[in-house]
């Protein structure tokens, strides 16, 4: 009887005042990522067909967040049973089988909501996610007698015996499209006058329905109501994608300094030393060298690259094998050739560099000049002199060399040497006057 279908409501209605903040509570980051955008790509991995979200009027951003999938307004908010019957009209022509999701609960995996597939698989129209905290006093109950759920029962209402029971309630379920069905039966007599998701256990029961449990992990399940929870979804993930990527044959010399985005990718063998930030958009192949404090973004480094310490990669960089970014060097925008050294206190913005390139300390390209951002071409072999200024746009041919502290603002030629400076001047026994006069200055600043 397994279902191929299914869809995702997501509950993301809730303002997250403790959050202390101007934007919903799900459109907060962890691993650079909204909340509700790490949820909806979990249910994506899945092969969901169907996603809607759940939210409050005026959400406007949320709406453009979760696109191109669909929303539906809860107005006034009436309960977690009420949220997950809003989305009833949008699933109206779906047929298969629903999880209700929440949005600030970004930690949920594909793998733990695939055993509720599995559950639903085995013939249980309702599928609970349960935990085991170490503390269950403030969490509702799973009452299972014989390997089915008959009650959600909320700690103000177990009996003594009940308060005993170690399984609780996470909130996600998984449910056949007849037990949804079930929601129009949500009655509000309740001391809060809501609709409670819950309840459903009860009227599928009563329904002749069977109601199961799937145990999950109480960290993966965990969400965000302020800014300490945030942080504690953030270390929770983190520490799973650092033990993704070493497991995939990374060496991370201090793991918990490293920080990484939901979509990092890190090939085999490559070396990630302490302090080093991946923002979203990075790919790293193979036998790398990423040394200590450097921040990258938006970047790909080829095969035995070295990049650091304290670079910076930005959105556009695109480095070929064997690419040396040093210390204090930012790039951003560029195509960078095999073997070219970018080592020293250097910037490379909007560029095209070829092979074999020595860049040096102090040089940068000019990239912007207020108004317009233009191209800087510099070929293979080329030599660039120390704190030459590259004025774009312009270009350095091939094997071309510019002498330092040069600014360049026309193109060179194919091993053509460029030099642009001041004539030096010698004056010669000049260096005992100016000490005589700068001492005289110096007693009469003092009278």
């Amino acid at each position: 009887m397994q279902n191929t279908k299914i869809a995702a409501i997501v509950l993301a209605a809730g303002q997250g005042t403790r959050m202390k903040s101007s934007l919903p509570k799900v459109m907060h980051k962890v691993m650079g990522r909204t909340m509700i955008k790490n949820v909806i790509s979990t249910v994506e991995d899945l092969g969901a067909e169907e996603i809607v979200a759940v939210i409050a009027p005026h959400m406007d951003d949320v709406k453009k967040e979760v696109e191109p999938y669909r929303t539906a307004i809860q107005s006034p908010a009436l309960g977690t049973g009420h949220a997950a019957l809003c989305a009833k009209e949008s699933l109206k022509d779906f047929d298969g089988d629903i999880f209700v999701l929440y949005g600030d609960s970004p930690a949920i995996t594909s793998t733990t909501l695939s055993k509720m597939l599995e559950k639903r698989n085995e013939g249980f129209d309702v599928v609970v996610l349960g935990f085991e905290p170490d503390d269950a006093k403030r969490y509702g109950r799973l009452d299972v007698q014989n390997g089915e759920l008959k009650r959600i029962v909320e700690f103000k209402d177990a009996t003594d015996t009940q308060k005993e029971i170690k399984l609780c309630n996470s909130g996600f379920m998984f449910m056949s499209k007849k037990a949804y069905n079930l929601l129009d039966n949500l009655n509000n007599d309740n001391a809060a006058g809501e609709y409670y998701l819950t309840d459903i256990v009860e009227l599928a029961n009563n329904d002749n329905l069977k109601c199961g449990v799937v145990l999950g992990d109480m960290a993966e399940l965990s969400g965000a109501d302020n800014r300490e929870g945030l942080a504690y979804l953030e270390t929770i993930m983190q520490n799973r994608k650092r033990k993704e990527i070493m497991e995939a044959g990374v060496t991370l010399i201090a793991p918990e300094t490293v920080f990484f985005a939901h979509d990092t990718k890190i090939g085999q063998d490559t070396i990630v030393e302490p302090n080093v930030i991946f923002a979203e958009g990075v790919e790293i192949e193979a036998n790398a060298l990423i040394r200590a404090f450097s921040y990258i973004e938006g970047a790909k480094v080829a095969t035995k690259c070295q990049i650091g310490p304290y670079a910076r990669l930005r959105p556009g960089t695109d480095l070929d094998e064997k690419v040396k970014v040093g210390n204090f060097c930012e790039v951003k925008k560029a195509k960078i050739g095999k073997g070219t050294k970018i080592n020293h206190l250097a910037y490379v913005g909007d560029a095209e560099f070829g092979s074999g390139i020595n860049f040096g300390a102090g040089a940068i390209t000019c990239n912007y000049d207020g108004y317009n951002k233009g191209l800087t071409k510099v070929g293979d072999n080329a030599f660039i002199g120390s704190n030459t200024i590259l004025v774009a746009p312009v270009e350095v041919g091939e094997g071309g060399i510019t002498a330092a502290n040069s600014t360049i603002t026309k193109s060179v030629e194919k091993d053509a040497l460029a030099i642009e400076r001041s004539e030096q001047r010698i004056i010669a026994g000049y260096s005992p006057k100016y000490h005589k006069i700068k001492k005289a200055q110096k007693e009469a600043s003092k009278k």
